[in-house]
């Protein structure tokens, strides 16, 4: 780690530990994308056809997606990237409890806003810290594989989460496969995850 080169083949371990880290984002956001969808009519009573309730869920994770890539870009600067990525993986530790929980859909809304920061700083930090230690003519090949591995785990996670609601039940499935994810994420950021920003300023 003192040995400051850059290059996907020389840092390829720290490398494919922050594929990881954006496998599991993508793990993330599939098991929302699957089981909720599923529990808004049969647990909270939300129609099929009630758009300004369905909308508000996708609504508040872009928005606060959106600004949280912001948010990270600053903040990775200040106290570096993988501090970022752990924080952004500890919000995430209420989603799947909140999910568990919920008595209704406000709780289901409130548990998408976390799952947006962590998004948008998790998969944010990702990305910068691979670009961070790879060479200039690497790039589009970190980005390609960066997005490759999170959209994997997007889907992966939707069968994952699928056979786990058929075992466990949807809330209990996406509690236990939820908080695994999360827990996984944390440990690999703290031992496995390098702080970059020496690479960028050099």
């Amino acid at each position: 780690m003192t040995d400051l080169t850059f290059g996907i083949r020389t840092n390829l371990t720290q490398f494919i530990h922050q594929l990881i880290q954006v496998l599991l984002v993508g793990f993330a956001i599939g098991m929302m994308r699957t089981v909720i969808p599923a529990l808004a009519e049969t647990e909270f009573g939300v129609a099929q056809g009630s758009f300004l309730l369905l909308s508000a869920f996708v609504i508040a994770f872009g928005a606060v997606k959106a600004v949280m890539n912001f948010v990270a870009g600053r903040l990775s600067e200040r106290i570096g990237r993988q501090r970022v990525l752990f924080w952004g993986w500890v919000v995430a530790l209420p989603v799947p409890v909140m999910i568990w929980a919920a008595p209704d859909w406000g709780w289901i809304v409130a548990a998408t806003v976390l799952l947006g920061i962590n998004q948008g700083l998790c998969w944010s930090m990702t990305q910068t810290a691979k670009l961070d230690i790879t060479r200039p003519d690497e790039r589009g090949l970190t980005m390609g594989l960066n997005e490759f591995s999170g959209y994997v785990g997007v889907a992966l996670a939707g069968v994952l989460t699928a056979y786990a609601a058929e075992a466990l039940g949807a809330r209990q499935g996406l509690l236990v496969f939820g908080l695994g994810v999360v827990f996984l994420a944390v440990v690999v950021t703290v031992f496995c995850v390098w702080a970059t920003r020496p690479w960028a300023k050099a």
